[in-house]
């Protein structure tokens, strides 16, 4: 009995994760629409880009910035060096010498939420944009983020990015493009369980300092709406990156990224204080999303137990074998979904052996 609950229990939350919740997503965005009440507008905006030891991009990074189709009057850009020991922080002094748009603090080690906080506390606009240093936007970009703060109703807006075309074995675009349609669903019906990391803004009333161990990503649009405020995706408002070249180097990613996710779901009150629509977003887009590593692990093993007494376990047991096997033979997407879902695990052990540090470092290729 125990064995056919945890089978059908572990293939029903991958199911719904999966399938299930992303059908309800879309269904309700179609029926139950909430649009952003949209118009163009010109508030102040600070620029926060922090950067560690970027010397190879900031330089870029700056000119596309510099580049965007807004006010030059309404607009401050403020690198916050996270103690760079290379050519960082020279290169921004000599932009910001012949541009006095652009600004540079310096800030001992202690990870980029702290360094954004800082900015943030130095900084004046009305509207707060973040990005990162080797992620590129859009002239027009800001502006179309902006136009949604024109409902008072929204607090964040992050926008959409894609994946330059890379050469090597990761598959993170396939990924990003069906998350970044599900981001547009449950913008279109109500709030965004996580946001574009690449891409967002934040009124300055409604910014939230938070443990500097959370990234923005995916902490601050549930806080935005446990205070009432809404957070909504811009999908025309469009950036760009370099992705890791390879799977190896996308799985190490993952599992600092799921590190981080770990210590939020675990300790960052994520189902505190909402309404039940926004706690079934949450659990069937975050919970059970981050726990399919060990749903499939639950899921595989009661499979084998069961196999011998039935057609249907036989069947799923075939399946998950010859996904595995796929994935072992070559790369593509059932590796990548393989060791995107395993990563979820090592994430889990090394955050409970020691914890989370706030600090970061570039993944492997994407400069």
């Amino acid at each position: 009995m125990l064995g056919r609950t945890v089978f059908w229990g572990s293939l029903g939350a991958l199911a719904w994760t999966h399938v299930g919740y992303p059908v309800l997503a879309a269904t309700l965005a179609r029926t139950c629409a909430r649009p952003v009440r949209k118009r163009d507008i010109e508030p102040g905006v600070t620029f926060v880009l922090a950067a560690h030891d970027e010397e190879a991009v900031i330089e870029w990074r700056l000119e596309n910035l510099l580049a965007l189709d807004y006010p030059p009057d309404r607009l401050e850009i403020v690198v916050v060096s996270d103690a760079s020991t290379d050519a960082t922080d020279a290169i921004v002094a000599s932009v910001a010498a012949r541009d006095d748009r652009v600004r540079l603090l310096r800030v001992s080690r202690g990870g980029k939420v702290a360094a954004q906080d800082h900015a943030v506390r130095q900084s004046a606009g009305e509207v707060l944009a973040f990005s990162d240093a080797n992620t590129a936007w859009k002239p027009d970009a800001l502006r179309k983020l902006v136009r949604n703060f024109a409902d008072e109703d929204v607090a964040y807006v992050c926008g959409s990015h894609f994946y330059e075309r890379g050469d090597g074995t990761n598959r993170e675009g396939v990924y990003a493009r069906f998350e970044g349609w599900l981001r547009q669903n449950e913008s279109r019906f109500g709030s965004l369980t996580a946001g574009v990391g690449p891409i967002y803004a934040v009124r300055r009333g409604d910014y939230v300092e938070l443990d500097p161990r959370f990234g923005h990503d995916l902490a601050l649009p549930y806080r935005l709406v446990q205070r009432g405020r809404r957070s909504v995706v811009e999908p025309e408002a469009l950036a760009w990156e370099k992705p890791a070249r390879d799977i190896s180097d996308e799985y190490r990613r993952k599992i600092r990224m799921f590190e981080h996710c770990w210590l939020i779901l675990l300790q960052g009150r994520m189902l505190h204080g909402l309404g039940p629509l926004y706690t079934l977003q949450m659990v069937s887009h975050r919970h059970l999303r981050y726990s399919s590593g060990a749903l499939h692990v639950l899921l595989l093993a009661s499979s084998a137990a069961l196999a011998p007494t039935g057609r249907v376990y036989r069947a799923a047991l075939g399946a998950q074998l010859a996904v595995l096997g796929a994935a072992t033979a070559r790369s593509g997407i059932a590796r990548y979904y393989v060791l995107v879902t395993w990563a979820t695990l090592p994430a889990l052990r090394n955050y409970l052996r020691a914890g989370v540090s706030p600090v970061w470092e570039k993944a492997e290729g994407t400069r």
